[in-house]
């Protein structure tokens, strides 16, 4: 028989370490490697060694996101205790997640409200932002928003030609509707994208090498200079153009726009028949945020998003609920089903919500919607309001440290700690220290970091994301830690 819910639980609590290290023992994992099997064998274990090979062998050699604090490296986030038992249910019961069939089954209701009540988390107007879907991720997210821009951006340079036509590249090809539309180019107008921005323009066939970034401001370098946006859509003739903004940016949580930019971005799209596309795995969430002089540049780097014709995020980040799970909103909704229609002979709707074969990618789909909406049952607004707080509080007292430091310089330059969002970019002054620091860091196995690169030199991110944080405690963890690898390079 498989397992009831509550010995699913309990087995795995049971194994859970009281340690709160973000990085196991080595030898944990050692153990768990000479653990794997080289070949399939005939004859199963069996379930209860099976069990005992998970629970005792490969378990103690997991890393921390869902049970240490310190777990900086990725933006991971952590499993709620909600959501961890919204998904034991959504695993036990394998609903199809695909049909909205309201006389067969709730999923597609609960999916529904899920969405609707994420919206309202995130002030996003359900009405503007009719169409909506869960995916696996932000990368899933990026397909279907440039995707979207890839239709709308080609049909638009035809309607722009005499005589006008209107090709669409989901019914005769990206080749054909770019020659019908007279397009010799399609251009994703961007600055410092994710990487899953440059995948997602790979995957629907527009080519890595179309998304260009922008030269930065040269006064806040994260954010879009307009007036080499406006002379890039100005010129060119013959190219449909998406703009892609992140919100914020991977390495500092930046916004790359602001409040006033947006409006004129919003207005350059309009006139030159742009797409917009908003990603914002690392900063939607900034939007549960009350108006604070602590955080007023953070709200201004997020407030007018919703000018956008799509917008992603991660749940994962914002919700903690279990990986993956990611949104996408659009204001076009039948342009959404008519890029993602699911065939020549689509299974047709049988209710009023649409379904999700015909809003993304994936016909098979599990029901990641119920920890989102067991998460915001549980918890409310305010209780995602005061997380996201204590994660910027955390992120500013880790930042005024190195600020304060004779060894850290705080990234990017002339960052004043109002500008801290969940993100803390830094290096050593020492070149030695600086080249060796994320593996002394991480070498503790107390906290996860991450490297990167910031102008040209190594650079250390430490990404605040769950909610198990506490200020106090891992606030003083973390500069224990910075300070332990001062000493070590001495």
């Amino acid at each position: 028989m498989p397992l009831s819910l509550n010995e699913s639980v309990a087995a795995i609590n049971s194994k859970k370490s009281d340690s709160i290290n973000a990085l196991p023992p080595l030898e944990a994992i050692t153990h768990a490697e000479a653990s794997l099997p080289v070949s399939l064998p005939d004859k199963g274990m069996g379930l209860e060694d099976m069990k005992r090979h998970l629970l005792d062998d490969l378990l103690p050699a997991f890393n921390g996101p869902n049970q240490s604090p310190n777990f900086y490296g990725f933006v991971t986030g952590g499993s709620t205790e909600a959501s961890l038992f919204a998904d034991y249910i959504v695993s036990g019961f394998d609903q199809n997640a695909q049909v909205f069939a309201p006389k067969e089954a709730i999923g597609g209701n609960v999916e529904d409200a899920a969405l609707r009540l994420l919206q309202q988390l995130l002030c996003i107007d359900e009405a503007v932002f009719p169409g909506r879907i869960f995916t696996t991720g932000a990368t899933s997210s990026n397909i279907l928003g440039l995707a979207l821009g890839r239709e709308f951006s080609v049909a638009a340079a035809g309607r722009r030609k005499l005589p006008p036509s209107s090709p669409s590249v989901a019914q005769i090809g990206i080749v054909s509707a770019c020659m019908r539309a007279g397009v010799r180019k399609i251009q994703v107008l961007t600055t410092v994208p994710h990487s899953s921005l440059t995948k997602a323009a790979s995957v629907i066939g527009l080519g890595t090498n179309t998304v260009i970034s922008l030269p930065l401001s040269a006064e806040q370098p994260w954010r879009f200079d307009l007036n080499e946006l406006e002379r890039k859509l100005s010129d060119s003739d013959g190219a449909a153009n998406i703009i892609a903004i992140s919100a914020g940016e991977v390495n500092t949580g930046r916004f790359a726009t602001s409040r006033e930019e947006m409006f004129k971005i919003r207005a350059l799209a309009d006139k030159h028949g742009a797409w917009i596309h908003v990603d914002g795995a690392f900063g939607l969430q900034a939007r549960v945020l009350l108006p604070n002089e602590s955080y007023n540049p953070i709200i201004d780097g997020i407030d007018s998003i919703t000018l956008a014709d799509s917008i992603t995020g991660d749940a994962h980040k914002l919700l903690n609920v279990p990986y993956d799970c990611g949104f996408f909103f659009t204001r076009h909704l039948e342009l959404q089903q008519a890029v993602f229609q699911n065939g020549a002979v689509p299974i047709p709707d049988l209710g009023e919500i649409p379904s999700a074969h015909n809003l993304g990618i994936e016909n098979s789909r599990r029901l990641r919607a119920l920890p989102v909406y067991a998460s915001l049952l549980a918890y409310g607004r305010i209780w995602h309001r005061d997380l996201l707080e204590r994660q910027i509080e955390l992120s500013r007292t880790i930042a005024a440290y190195i600020q304060q430091s004779e060894h850290y310089d705080l990234l990017p330059k002339a960052t004043v700690l109002t500008d801290i969002y969940m993100i803390v970019l830094f290096r050593a002054y020492s070149p030695t220290l600086n080249s060796e620091l994320v593996t002394k860091l991480n070498a503790s196995r107390a906290i996860y970091v991450s490297g990167t690169r910031w102008e040209d030199a190594p650079a250390t991110r430490i990404a605040v994301s769950t909610w198990r944080v506490d200020v106090e405690r891992d606030s003083a963890r973390v500069i224990a830690e910075l300070e332990n690898a001062v000493m070590g390079s001495k």
